[in-house]
């Protein structure tokens, strides 16, 4: 890491940021241009706390976090890197929605895997990347616990399912009839229901933006930063 990236976070360290290792953060310059890189990974955490052995990304760190880099005058584009297997529905769309509505130039690269509510979180940012061999897995809402058999839940369930394939119609290349066809795909995955897409089905389908990697995210973040400069 050059000199002045390493004063940089240096000083971001000592305020709200907090350090990488606790974050899973870190801001670089490109191009004379401050990026800030945030990772989303393992389980998405949301109102109860998961056992330790869980790598987790917290919702209450990640908020805070997205709130002082749009407001920050130094950094001047987002990335979002994701490895995650999805988690909490309320906490990951509440991330999701944020991004979405960010000034800040964004964009997103799922490594590994952008499953579940990884789904929106990747279509969040206003360019997303996927590489080849990535993997996004759309399915049904699931719930653990205590669950009635009554009328309701089954239609709590639908308007959370709406709630979810409107988010990604809105931000993405395909509609919500077709990202719910996926999610109801029988015959696919074992004694389940939905579709496992890889990077380039993630593309053809109209769910990502992009096949690429690190440095294709990076010249996106850095073009649409000379433009609106």
């Amino acid at each position: 890491m050059c000199k002045e990236n390493e004063d940089f976070n240096e000083n971001n360290n000592n305020g709200e940021q907090g350090s990488t290792f606790e974050t899973g953060s870190i801001t670089v310059k490109k191009d004379g241009h401050f990026i800030h890189c945030l990772t989303v990974i393992g389980q998405i955490e949301g109102h109860y706390i998961l056992p330790s052995q869980n790598k987790t990304t917290k919702y209450e760190h990640v908020i805070p976090q997205l709130v002082a880099i749009e407001e920050s005058k130094e950094i001047d584009g987002l990335l979002i890197i994701l490895n995650t297997v999805g988690g909490d529905v309320e906490a990951g769309l509440a991330i999701a929605e944020l991004l979405s509505t960010m000034k800040t130039p964004t964009a997103s690269l799922v490594l590994g895997g952008g499953h579940s509510i990884g789904v929106p979180l990747a279509v969040s940012c206003k360019r997303s990347f996927i590489v080849p061999t990535a993997t996004m897995t759309v399915h049904p809402v699931r719930m653990n616990g205590t669950v009635l058999g009554v009328p309701q839940t089954l239609s709590y369930f639908e308007k959370m399912q709406d709630r979810i394939a409107r988010f990604v119609e809105n931000n993405s290349q395909i509609t919500a009839d077709e990202f719910r066809a996926l999610m109801m795909k029988t015959g696919e995955l074992i004694m389940d229901v939905g579709t496992v897409l890889d990077g380039e089905e993630a593309v053809k389908c109209g769910l990502v933006d992009e096949l690429g990697g690190l440095s294709d995210a990076l010249d996106y973040l850095e073009s649409v930063i000379e433009e609106e400069n």
